[in-house]
């Protein structure tokens, strides 16, 4: 076999291994939280006014989402996003809601521009939640 040959098949054989090959995370992906954290999480938001927890309206939600976690400054953080629907007439409010997660406690931050610029996902359990009080 030519070296041209050789080096051609070995190359292409490289290329194959390497598109087959299982591929590591993104260094800063971001990993789903647990089921029983999602719940938890659901649960706090909901105590919040922004999501309408003193509304004399019956609210649902829809389109819900979550972003996290999110590691700034050592801490990790959680935002919600939603639609909600009910407290105002035609469009639906927006609220969000930062939360950071340290030592298996979550607690409300005051500043939600941690939030801009990061991927999110759906929040069903927020909306199932939500819309079952």
């Amino acid at each position: 076999m030519p070296p041209r040959a050789a080096l051609a098949l070995v190359l292409l054989l490289a290329a194959a291994a390497a598109q087959a090959a299982p591929r590591k995370a993104a260094a800063g992906s971001e990993d789903a939280p647990s089921p029983a954290l999602l719940q938890r999480i659901a649960a706090l938001v909901l105590k919040q006014v922004e999501f309408g927890s003193v509304s004399l309206l019956p609210v649902r939600f829809e389109g819900s989402r979550i972003a996290g976690p999110i590691e700034e400054s050592g801490k990790v953080i959680y935002c919600v996003t939603g639609h909600m629907y009910g407290r105002t007439f035609g469009k639906p409010e927006k609220p969000r809601v930062a939360l950071r997660y340290e030592a298996d406690r979550l607690t409300v931050l005051d500043d939600d521009e941690v939030c801009t610029g990061h991927r999110t996902r759906p929040f069903p359990e927020l909306d199932a939640l939500g819309n079952a009080r």
